[in-house]
């Protein structure tokens, strides 16, 4: 929706992303770059799902370079976009996955690092030469039992499953609330990670000026209809992965009536 490098398509933008990244490592030095890191669809721009070839490129072009792929997990991980890992949608594996968040369903803190045997292999020696990972609170057996648990329940109730069913619901209803309100640009997602892009004006892409406090708005009319939900610009819409149809069809139906009152309170519609 706003490639920076300008592609037409989600595939010629990802092709220029992944050329960017690239040209930075040559630039640098490829004996310089330890790895690239990236989140497999990024939360902060709005739950934006790259073109189908970025991540299978990204794995190609480290592999050349001989860096290390991370992937950042830690919101996409855990079956958030239908898959149990964000990266088994494009079939690659990356070298390192950062976990956190899902792992527990935000019960007990807890994160990890998953990596390749080559690499949990070089943390494993004699006492000399052993990576000694020793964090006050970590391996907490406490955190530890709610991972299992919270991973038990996913398989046994089919979450992975469900968030890709009722993602797909749910990114059907967002496209109609699109197609009713102009102040909507863009919505998008995969599973039940879904984002809505608002604008003043669709052709230009044009955000509302910070005057306008589109985003106190919304919040605050999403809060007064029972809705959880931050407002603004960019908006991530992640209900959890035991959400139903009913469900679903009461945010959409909150999304419409506010942002609908909003716009016309803004004069946008």
């Amino acid at each position: 929706y706003r490639c920076e490098y300008g592609g037409a398509t989600p595939e010629e933008c990802a092709e220029r992303c992944a050329n960017a990244i690239e040209e930075i490592i040559k630039f640098q030095g490829p004996d310089s770059v330890a790895a690239v890191i990236a989140e497999p669809v990024s939360s902060p721009l709005g739950a934006v799902v790259p073109g189908p070839n970025y991540w299978p490129m990204l794995r190609e072009i480290c592999d050349r370079y001989g860096c290390l792929l991370i992937a950042d997990e830690v919101i996409t991980g855990f079956g958030r976009t239908g898959k149990m890992f964000a990266c088994e949608h494009w079939g690659i594996t990356p070298d390192i996955m950062t976990v956190a968040k899902g792992i527990t369903s935000g019960y007990i803190p807890m994160g990890g690092a998953i990596t390749r045997k080559p690499i949990s292999d070089a943390f494993i020696g004699s006492e000399r030469v052993a990576f000694r990972h020793v964090i006050t609170f970590g391996g907490h057996p406490v955190a530890a039992a709610a991972s299992l648990k919270n991973i038990e329940i996913m398989e046994t109730e089919g979450l992975v499953d469900n968030s890709a069913k009722m993602g797909r619901y749910l990114l059907d209803g967002l496209e109609e609330l699109k197609q009713k309100h102009t102040i909507i640009g863009d919505v998008r997602g995969l599973g039940l990670f879904c984002g809505m892009e608002m604008v003043k004006d669709r052709q230009t892409k044009e955000y509302f000026p910070a005057e306008a406090e589109l985003g106190p708005k919304l919040t605050q009319g999403f809060s007064s209809n029972g809705l959880i939900l931050r407002g603004g610009d960019v908006m991530n819409i992640a209900p959890p992965l035991c959400v139903t149809s009913g469900e679903i069809d009461e945010i959409v139906s909150v999304l419409d009536r506010v942002i609908g009152q909003t716009a016309r309170d803004l004069g946008a519609e």
